[in-house]
């Protein structure tokens, strides 16, 4: 029998491992994988930051490819490891294991300094207030982790960006449907749905 493996560590494997990995955990019923436990100081996070006045400032693509790269390689040059994300036009959501979340919030708040004193630059509006909201919602167990992970995924096509979530460029959905496949996804979304899952951060979001 595949041994189970943690979910840092799929990311190292060949294809073929992953498919092994991962027909085995289908034949035993189980999610693809589930989040691991970690010493105290190491949690997952559903992590999100929405710009002011939910106003679209990511408005180009190549705005959310950039903040998407300098989040991603953020978190794993703090030793954590992001493994669903995705980058709206005034908002983003990360599900990721951050080993100190001290840390992490330092972090983002230089991304946020740093991207708004760029982005004002190009668009000639000195002191613009870019961003506003910032959460870090701790997951509670498996099924927490799933569900945060599907909302993450659908949240294009629930807040009117996209018709399908699959059609949206930044975000972790299309590496998921390579590895895993439609069907497989579709099961995971019926077995853990968001539901109201980021009610009142939703709230704030959505577009206008």
């Amino acid at each position: 029998m595949a041994r189970q493996r943690e979910p840092y560590e799929y990311r190292r494997l060949s294809a073929e491992e992953r498919r092994a990995v991962v027909e085995e955990r289908k034949r035993q019923g189980f999610p693809w994988h589930s989040p691991p436990h970690f010493p105290v100081g190491e949690a997952w996070y559903l992590l999100s930051a929405a710009t002011f006045e939910h106003k679209p400032i990511l408005a180009t693509e190549d705005r959310r490819l950039y903040l998407q790269h300098r989040l991603l390689e953020g978190i794993t040059q703090m030793g954590g490891e992001a493994t669903a994300w995705v980058v709206l036009p005034n908002h983003y959501h990360a599900l990721a294991r951050v080993p100190d979340i001290m840390a992490y919030r330092e972090f983002s708040g230089k991304l946020h300094r740093g991207t708004a004193y760029e982005w004002n630059r190009v668009d000639r509006t000195p002191g613009r207030k870019v961003w506003f909201r910032f959460s870090d919602r701790q997951v509670r167990g498996e099924r927490s982790y799933f569900t945060y992970f599907n909302y993450v995924h659908g949240n294009p096509v629930k807040h009117g960006w996209a018709a399908r979530a699959d059609e949206w460029l930044c975000s972790s959905l299309k590496r998921y449907l390579q590895e895993l496949g439609r069907d497989y996804l579709k099961d995971l979304w019926n077995r853990y749905p968001p539901r109201d899952t980021g009610k009142g951060w939703d709230d704030f979001v959505v577009t206008e």
